[in-house]
């Protein structure tokens, strides 16, 4: 038999198809995702990909020293002098639009993140069944060919697992922090 080191060539190609399926199958959810987005929508991901970016941080810094620089050296005539009350409307403005804009942004992404986690969690949940099922059937078949089995062991594992019983769980173990 096998090990997993010197797996058999048919299976680590069917192993290495399923993988390719997986991945084809989540970058399709991905892009049907991105393809059903609003105007607003990717108008506020492309705001916040580029206000968020290095490149805006340095051309905005550049210009903020450039007004300041200009303005306190008289290099032209000041328009704005000390202590740059023009700067701060215009700074107080690109906050006031760019904060909401981000939000926006970033609900959406919390939203499919939402999203996915549910798509995750009912992953796992019928594979918890289907692994309850499988010690099920393992189990028989050791009772029918008379293999020793844990009984103890195996009832627990066997049990389905309660979602809201794994919740309060949790809940608790984290008010004893």
């Amino acid at each position: 038999m096998p090990d997993a080191l010197n797996q058999d060539p048919n299976s680590k190609q069917a192993a290495d198809k399923a993988s390719r399926e997986n991945v084809h199958t989540i970058a399709q959810i991905q892009k049907q995702a991105e393809s059903e987005r609003t105007t607003g929508e990717r108008v506020a991901d492309g705001f916040a990909r580029a206000v968020g970016s290095w490149p805006f941080i340095i051309i905005q810094s550049m210009i903020l020293v450039a007004w300041v620089v200009a303005n306190v050296m008289r290099l032209i005539k000041p328009w704005d002098p000390y202590p740059f009350i023009l700067l701060n409307l215009a700074l107080s403005f690109q906050a006031a639009y760019a904060s909401p804009i981000i939000m926006m942004s970033q609900n959406r992404q919390a939203r499919l993140s939402d999203e996915r986690n549910h798509l995750a969690l009912q992953v796992a949940l019928l594979a918890e069944q289907e692994d309850t099922h499988t010690l099920r059937l393992l189990r028989k078949i050791c009772e029918r060919l008379e293999i020793p089995v844990n009984e103890t062991e195996e009832k627990v594992l066997e049990e389905a697992t309660d979602p809201k019983t794994l919740i309060r769980q949790i809940k608790e173990a984290e008010k004893k922090k």
